[in-house]
């Protein structure tokens, strides 16, 4: 049984739907966290609309903090309710993109999933192994989660963007690279990567600018 994810939504600025932004926050965040990214990018995809769900449960101790599965080393579950964590999450947004297209009346390689931190982890991990390709993936400060399974479980190929601050104290920078070697392994053909210069655990003005470009250009936005 999947959890209807709440969300925020920026709609376009032309009034019509053409393609979708999907925001996935990261750890103890929630879903406005993200949408604030909308507005800058919005006056150069003026068809797009944003949308920025919750992740589907509670931090403990965060009454307005989210998280998409539980994260042993800062909460002290156990590795195996981190696993279930991840797969209850995947169904949940699995079906939140579905019904999202339905509403919406677009087609997959309309959306693009925009994730940062635990919501890359979520989109590197949902994206590739759903039915249909999406247009793409940006992937902030996050890392790819059973890199060694994404080459017999991935379905769909399309283009990712790796962005990284190499001064990230919470998800290693070195995840970027890891990452886009285990994409290109798996037979992914557009592995993109930016690294932030003196950026800590966050998104910098260029690696939004490099994000708005990949959304253009390798997207079709």
């Amino acid at each position: 049984m999947t959890r209807v994810l709440t969300a925020e939504k920026k709609d376009p600025l032309s009034g019509s739907t053409r393609s979708i932004v999907v925001f996935l926050h990261g750890y103890g965040a929630n879903g406005a966290d993200l949408l604030g990214l909308a507005d800058p990018l919005a006056e150069h995809l003026p068809d797009t609309l944003f949308v920025a769900p919750d992740a589907p449960e509670s931090v403990p101790g965060a009454p307005m903090g989210y998280q998409w599965f539980p994260i042993p080393w800062i909460d002290g579950s156990s590795e195996e309710e981190a696993e279930r964590g991840l797969i209850a999450a995947s169904e949940d947004l699995n079906a939140f993109l579905d019904a999202l297209m339905v509403d919406e009346d677009v087609l997959p390689e309309q959306v693009a999933l925009f994730g940062f931190s635990q919501g890359t982890m979520m989109a590197l991990h949902v994206a590739p192994r759903r039915d249909d390709p999406v247009a793409g993936i940006v992937a902030f400060s996050g890392r790819l989660l059973r890199p060694d399974l994404l080459g017999d479980e991935a379905k769909c190929k399309m283009p990712v963007l790796l962005v990284h601050g190499d001064q990230d104290d919470v998800v290693p920078p070195q995840s970027l690279p890891e990452a886009a070697e285990a994409l290109q392994e798996g037979g992914f053909k557009e592995v993109f990567a930016h690294v932030m210069k003196g950026t800590a655990h966050g998104i910098a003005p260029d690696g939004l600018s490099v994000a708005l470009a990949f959304l253009r250009d390798k997207c079709g936005f």
